[in-house]
């Protein structure tokens, strides 16, 4: 099992955001998370890169906590935050080359590795850039790039589609196809439910800092008495029921 979450309560404060979460991805598995605006998506995934600390329960990874061993646990995932985190002062080069040192990976194997990766993205001959001479898309691609230099047991992914074009958008989707074929694990928060209908092995519906399903769409389906429905068609539903406007 890469990532089991038990019993998780958390937040930014003393008034958890959480409430009781568990649910576990198991290898090889590419898990959709899911909800509203608020929800509670990116404090779980907070909580689970170690941003945040739990007000009660644990999160581990490979069987092992943060508070355990800090640094295994953390070179464990590889994330890709919503927005491109970049520095403004280093090329592209010097962030593939910061991501190596940060997972201590040789540098030269790990740039011949992804070298395929680049080209796909169009990235290998502007190494020598700076992030100011990309556009949104070619930063949230920067950001792909480094997370998957990096051969994780699990991959913790912020909405990853925004900035990128369609053709973009599933050369992505065929790279966690790759890496889940590899045993890797994949938790994804994303409002692009059509396209996660398409990839995601099962989904964990939030709602008001609490899981409410968690299954595969069939599951879900059940669970809501919607044996037609689509994964937006349960969204929607989902989002009436809470009695929050949507995204």
């Amino acid at each position: 099992m890469t990532l089991s979450v038990s019993n998780l309560s958390g937040g930014y404060s003393k008034q958890p955001v959480l409430h009781d979460l568990n649910f576990t991805i198991a290898d090889g598995e590419i898990v959709g998370l899911i909800g509203l605006n608020g929800a509670g998506k990116s404090t779980t995934i907070k909580h689970i890169i170690g941003l945040l600390k739990p007000l009660a329960g644990e999160v581990r990874i490979n069987g092992l906590s943060l508070g355990e061993d800090n640094q295994t646990y953390r070179q464990a995932f590889s994330y890709i935050p919503e927005m491109p985190v970049l520095y403004d002062e280093l090329t592209l080069r010097e962030h593939l080359a910061f991501t190596a040192m940060a997972y201590r990976l040789d540098f030269d194997q790990a740039l011949a590795a992804s070298r395929p990766l680049l080209e796909q993205f169009r990235l290998w001959e502007r190494l020598d850039w700076l992030p100011i001479h990309f556009s949104k898309g070619m930063k949230q691609k920067v950001m792909i790039a480094c997370a998957f230099m990096v051969e994780a047991s699990l991959y913790v992914i912020d909405e990853p589609f925004l900035g990128l074009d369609p053709l973009a958008a599933n050369d992505f989707i065929a790279m966690l196809e790759a890496r889940k074929q590899a045993g890797a694990s994949v938790l994804l928060s994303t409002h692009e439910l059509q396209r996660a209908e398409q990839y995601c092995d099962r989904y964990l519906f939030l709602a008001a800092g609490h899981l409410v399903a968690d299954g595969s769409l069939a599951d879900i389906q059940a669970q809501f008495q919607m044996p037609d429905a689509n994964l937006e068609e349960i969204y929607l539903h989902l989002a009436k029921e809470s009695g929050h406007a949507l995204s």
